[in-house]
């Protein structure tokens, strides 16, 4: 068989047969009196497997040694190919995310387009200040995608980067949220607590709704978090976590400050008041909490949180005493 019907056949141009025979990987097996190339059925046989290897990645110089050594073991070859396409995969999804940010963020023009490019590269710099102008530089003109900022704000390490991140996101409105509520599932711990104080400093409806949602999340630091964002926010259903946070000393002046908060509105007070009472009462709240829900009533207005407070002016723990003792005198001078 002539080299024109082999390329025919085999659906290798005749010019591609030639450079494997200048490699030596192909060597047809007679020439006719006039030079011609004739293939035989073997010779068939190896450009099929020729062309297979080349199916697999393998360079030409690889795909010879496979055919040729007799001692030649697929095995270390093919785990080398499968990194190599797992990195491949990785690097051209990576451009794929990187072309997505940018036709969201619709860039007017070429110089648009660079400027993004540029703010992301920044944001993926080793300098914890070159990332930190970048964050800060995305509200200009050209914004950055907002995708980019959530991404860098979920893995940012440095704390001050971090705060701009968290800045930035403020600034971009609502279209970090749903990316952010994804994170908050992340097995990740550090994730899920980036994720929340991100939503936290999103001055929007939707962000109360999922920072009240997170509540109930399974991660305690997710929970604890968001009961201190909702406080201010004058959310009534952060009330427990916020009086667990007390009783087990975590951030206790933090929740403490929440409570006020929430209890600046009338209609609140006496419920919370009451719901601190209900914790002093506890048998099995200890003598420290105890000392530091004395403390954190004497932040709640109202008539609730007073008589309690004169009730326990005379109580055994001579601490609490004199904490509600002396917060008495101090609303009493308010008074005057």
């Amino acid at each position: 068989m002539r080299i024109g019907e082999v390329a025919q056949r085999s659906g290798v141009s005749a010019r591609m047969l030639r450079h494997y025979e200048s490699l030596g990987l192909l060597r047809p097996t007679d020439r006719t009196e006039v030079g011609y190339r004739e293939y035989s059925s073997d010779d068939i046989r190896r450009i099929f497997h020729i062309e297979s290897l080349r199916s697999l990645g393998l360079s030409l110089r690889e795909v010879g040694r496979a055919l040729d050594d007799p001692h030649f073991t697929p095995s270390q070859l093919v785990d080398d190919l499968i990194r190599q396409t797992r990195q491949r995969i990785a690097d051209e999804m990576e451009l794929l995310t990187r072309l997505g940010r940018i036709d969201a963020a619709e860039p007017a023009d070429w110089e648009g387009v660079l400027r993004i490019v540029a703010l992301l590269q920044a944001l993926r710099s080793e300098s914890a200040g070159t990332r930190q102008r970048a964050a800060l530089a995305s509200a200009g003109e050209v914004p950055m995608p907002v995708e980019a900022l959530v991404e860098a704000a979920l893995n940012e390490t440095d704390p001050h980067v971090a705060g701009a991140l968290r800045w930035a996101l403020a600034q971009a409105g609502e279209g970090g949220l749903a990316p952010l509520a994804e994170a908050l599932d992340s097995p990740a711990a550090e994730v899920r607590k980036r994720a929340v104080q991100c939503i936290a400093e999103i001055p929007h409806d939707e962000a109360t709704a999922l920072l009240r949602a997170a509540l109930t999340h399974p991660d305690i630091a997710v929970r604890r978090y968001a009961a201190l964002t909702l406080g201010p926010r004058g959310a009534a259903d952060a009330v427990p976590t916020l009086l667990d946070m007390i009783v087990e000393e975590a951030n206790d002046a933090d929740a403490a400050d929440a409570l006020s908060a929430l209890a600046s509105d009338p209609a609140l007070a006496d419920r919370i008041a009451a719901r601190l009472v209900d914790c002093l009462a506890s048998s099995t709240v200890g003598v420290s909490a105890r000392r530091r829900l004395t403390q954190a009533l004497g932040d709640i207005p109202g008539a609730v949180a007073s008589g309690v407070l004169a009730d326990l002016s005379h109580d055994e723990d001579r601490v609490v005493a004199l904490t509600a003792t002396s917060i008495l005198k101090r609303r009493q001078a308010d008074l005057r």
